[in-house]
């Protein structure tokens, strides 16, 4: 085989590291029966190498750009410039030139040529760089070709090629480029066409983007391509645009654009029998790649070429296990306040807490999603499902509603045993009666018991899971996750959760009605009893009151790294005061420090695992609030609660039947005190609960590093349960699937999981009702009323929150161990979330304004903008920029 240069017929995708993607791709193309592909060949990577590596003025110059960040735009510019110039003149090796000189009396000396760039990492499924190199067409000459590879090589240095590289991770120096020469066709029509619709990721449906003339026109935007859609063999929609313009190749080398004469410019592109052979021919190169697929073509003389195909990496994945029918899933991260992608032992052990062991939920890139296929399938089961949901979460309601619209597609959902069949299900017949039964009896130590018995079964389970080892550890474990199983689905639990809501909500309802008041109960609800989530919040100032006493702490809190608990500790012990600084956290983390950012998933560090995660935390309460806050904030929240009950009650004795008001009023209070305070508990139980699983999983995982099984402990997060059981009994790990594992996670790490999609693939998104909100305000869920301006912090990670008070936090999402964050912010925007989630729930405890489920509130509201936040209506207005 020559080195130096292939011929498409040589080429497949094994051969990835010589010709590139785009290379790779074209070959598989040729192998395909009946799909016509212009011919060529691929001058290889080795040229590429030998050009750079003999090349004494580029190494220092790489290794300079290889220390740039991506917003050094005028460095990367300056340096990559200096690098495409001496790539361009360097003089391709004589042995290489014949080569390339006989491959082209081969294909046709006199032909004109497209030259085109394909590096080593594109057109890969998780990574496209679609458009970071050079392209340039009709090349005549073997001189001009020979010049024009050149160029491609010093392509792979353009600023927006070094930006992308830099902005996901590939280093500059192991990156190489191959130059694709093809046969130039000279078409009538071209364009782009996806297997899978770009916009909605609706697998099902083909989209077809055309326009006259060369692709160039389309890709450039210099035209709005005609778009036709096409579904099973039939053309669904059509999109006629008009072209005025098209880009054809010049007498000489290159193209030249011509005007389309008026009469053709509203006309199709190409015509209904070309658009269903594209299809066909789209599916076949569908199915030999695996997946949807991003395919340029062209039309010359009534005959389709494919020039080119690549993965579409923008998709949402599918659910795995898929069994051919129609199928409706729900984000269940949206419903828990935690969207990011999680390790497969996450997902195992949060599956396994699903209701049915698991039959509603599947997963899909790095999430879990709930199946809510039979509801949408049973005239009852769509309508509880869709009032429920759609109250707490709008847009998730506006979706089911839009999906309910399409009756052929309901009408293929199977029918089965839903949701709201399950007799583990939250409308349960037992669910019910515990509910009636907390409510009516409005108890104020039902919640306390509640916590009490709690405490005690978890205390009983860690000092179990301490005394036993291998294969006893996992039994032990499925134990502690069915008592997590049989904690969620208690009755008397869940009743209290449901009497706290509905005393909330009937508080609203009634003041409303009586003195036209809304929102009353979210001022009722500060530092209600039992709350964790006050707990957590004052309990941290009084930690940061320890630590401002001794500033050699404090900046040892600043300048810390995530080294783990004991030389964090012991590196702060050793400082004057560090002692009691060290006491302080560790107390507190005694209480909370199995908290952490995105706790659903067990593998996830605890803040006990990771003290420096509350450092940032810690030092904004210092510079916000001064010494012995903690008790001047818990006192401020109760005298508004009882000023705010006593006005009620006063404005109530004065209305007409005002005693039985007052006495109906006073009962509602009551019963949101004794209970709302509950709401945040159960899942402080569930967090508990998996440390102590944790802790024993990865004792089992040190033995497994001990005997070489294992590289090392954490890699048992990349095993499902099954496999991590396999692994403690059998003492050996798989360790290639975890590698691909491994692989899979850093691309599920990138992608944003839809709230509503279908077993086709399309992402439902739904609409907010705008008839109450000003225009041009961001629109949200109203969870917690008032009305708030200030300057809006964009926070992304909780351990880089660094706040003011007042400032109005904008996060993707917030779970409980942003909780201490709220004791200074004075409003919340999130992207997740409902008027039930866990930030609209400590919003309200706390008395702050809050709107959530806004739709990328992280990039729509500028870091540092003034904003105002309606909790009240669910809006955000920008009132100026940065």
């Amino acid at each position: 085989m020559n080195k130096y240069v292939l011929a498409f017929s040589e080429i497949d995708n094994k051969k990835l590291a010589l010709v590139g993607g785009k290379g790779a791709n074209l070959g598989e193309l040729c192998s395909i029966d009946g799909i016509n592909v212009p011919d060529g060949f691929c001058v290889t990577t080795e040229v590429y190498k030998e050009i750079i590596e003999s090349n004494t003025e580029l190494m220092p110059l790489l290794e300079q750009l290889s220390f740039l960040k991506a917003d050094d735009r005028e460095n990367i510019s300056a340096i990559s410039a200096k690098i495409r110039s001496v790539i361009e003149n360097v003089k391709i090796p004589a042995g290489v030139a014949d080569e390339i000189a006989r491959a082209l009396m081969e294909t046709g000396e006199n032909d004109a040529y497209a030259v085109r760039s394909s590096a080593t990492a594109e057109d890969l499924p998780t990574a496209s760089f679609a458009g970071q190199q050079d392209t340039y067409l009709n090349v005549t000459g073997v001189e001009s070709i020979m010049k024009h590879i050149n160029k491609c090589f010093a392509s792979l240095f353009t600023d927006r090629a070094v930006i992308y590289r830099i902005q996901n991770g590939f280093d500059h120096r192991n990156v190489y480029l191959s130059a694709i020469v093809q046969k130039m066709i000279f078409p009538e029509a071209s364009g782009i066409m996806f297997t899978a619709d770009p916009l909605t990721g609706n697998r099902k449906v083909v989209s077809i983007d055309a326009g006259f003339g060369l692709g160039e026109a389309l890709v450039s935007g210099l035209v709005t391509a005609d778009n036709y859609q096409v579904r099973d063999g039939r053309v669904t929609d059509k999109k006629i645009s008009e072209k005025k313009l098209a880009i054809y190749a010049s007498k000489d080398d290159g193209t030249e654009e011509k005007a389309v004469e008026p009469a053709r410019q509203n006309t199709q592109a190409i015509n209904d029998g070309q658009i269903l052979e594209l299809e066909r021919i789209g599916r076949r190169i569908e199915a030999h790649f695996g997946c949807p697929q991003d395919i340029e073509w062209s039309v010359s003389d009534d005959k389709l070429y494919i020039l080119q195909s690549r993965p579409i990496t923008t998709l949402y994945p599918l659910p795995e296990k898929q069994d051919g029918k129609n199928r409706v899933y729900m984000s269940f991260g949206h419903q828990q306040m935690m969207t990011e992608a999680m390790k497969p032992l996450g997902l195992a052990v949060l599956n396994c807490l699903g209701g049915g062991g698991g039959t509603f939920y599947t997963d899909a890139g790095g999430r879990l999603f709930m199946d809510l296929t039979h509801d949408m399938a049973s005239a009852f089961g769509r309508s509880v499902v869709i009032k429920a949901l759609g109250k707490t979460d709008p847009l998730l309601g506006s979706g089911l509603n839009e999906l309910l619209g399409r009756k052929e597609f309901i009408k293929t959902l199977p029918h089965g045993k839903g949701m709201m069949g399950s007799n583990k299900s939250y409308f349960s017949s037992k669910m019910i009666s515990g509910f009636i039964k907390a409510y009516l009896k409005g108890d104020e130590n039902t919640v306390p018991g509640l916590i009490k018995e709690n405490k005690a079964s978890i205390n009983e389970f860690e000092k179990k899971l301490a005394t036993i080892f291998d294969d006893e550890v996992f039994m032990a474990d499925n134990e502690g996750l069915n008592q997590i199983i049989q904690f969620i689905s208690d009755p008397q639990g869940m009743g209290c959760i449901w009497t706290g809501f509905l005393s909330m909500s009937r508080i609203n309802k009634s003041v409303e009605k009586w003195l036209g008041e809304k929102n009353a109960a979210d001022k009722l609800a500060l530092s209600a009893p039992n709350s964790l989530a006050n707990e957590m919040g004052l309990g941290l100032l009084a930690v940061s009151d320890v630590v401002r006493q001794h500033p050699a702490a404090m900046e040892y809190l600043r300048t810390a790294k995530p080294e783990g608990p004991d030389v964090f500790f012991g590196r702060l012990e050793k400082l004057d005061g560090g002692a009691e600084v060290s006491r302080a956290i560790q107390e507190y983390l005694s209480k909370f420090g199995v908290r952490c950012s995105g706790e659903i998933d067990i593998t996830k560090p605890r803040w006990i695992e990771e003290p420096t995660a509350l450092a940032a935390m810690i030092l904004s309460n210092i510079e916000n609030f001064a010494p012995g806050s903690y008790d001047e904030v818990y006192e401020r929240d109760l005298k508004e609660v009882e000023d705010k009950k006593r006005d009620i009650v006063n404005r109530l004795s004065a209305l007409p039947g005002g005693k039985a008001k007052v006495k109906k009023f006073m009962k509602m209070f009551n019963r949101l005190r004794n209970f709302v305070g509950y709401r945040e508990y159960p899942k402080f139980v569930i967090v508990r609960r998996y440390w102590i699983i944790k802790q024993a999983f990865l004792r089992e995982a040190e033995k497994l590093v001990a005997c070489g099984a294992l590289r090392e402990k954490e890699d048992i997060y990349y095993l499902s349960l099954g496999e991590l059981r396999e692994a403690i009994r059998s003492k050996k790990v798989d360790y290639t699937a975890i590698l691909e594992r491994k692989k899979k996670f850093e691309t599920y790490e990138k992608l944003t999981p839809p709230r509503l999609m279908t077993s086709e693939g399309e992402i439902i998104s739904g609409e907010y009702d705008s008839s109450k909100a000003p225009q041009g305000a961001l629109l949200g869920v109203a969870a917690s009323s008032g009305v708030v301006e200030g300057r809006a912090r964009v926070v992304l990670r909780l351990e880089e929150a660094e706040l003011s008070k007042g400032d109005i936090l904008v996060a993707k999402f917030t779970d409980p161990s942003w909780t201490p964050l709220f004791v200074s912010i004075g409003g919340l925007v999130a992207e997740v979330g409902g008027i039930g989630t866990h930030g609209s729930v400590v919003a309200r405890e706390y008395g702050l304004p809050a709107v959530v489920g806004v739709d990328n509130a992280t990039s729509a509201i500028k870091d540092g903008q003034r904003i105002r936040v309606n909790g009240t209506d669910g809006y955000i207005e920008i009132l100026e920029e940065t």
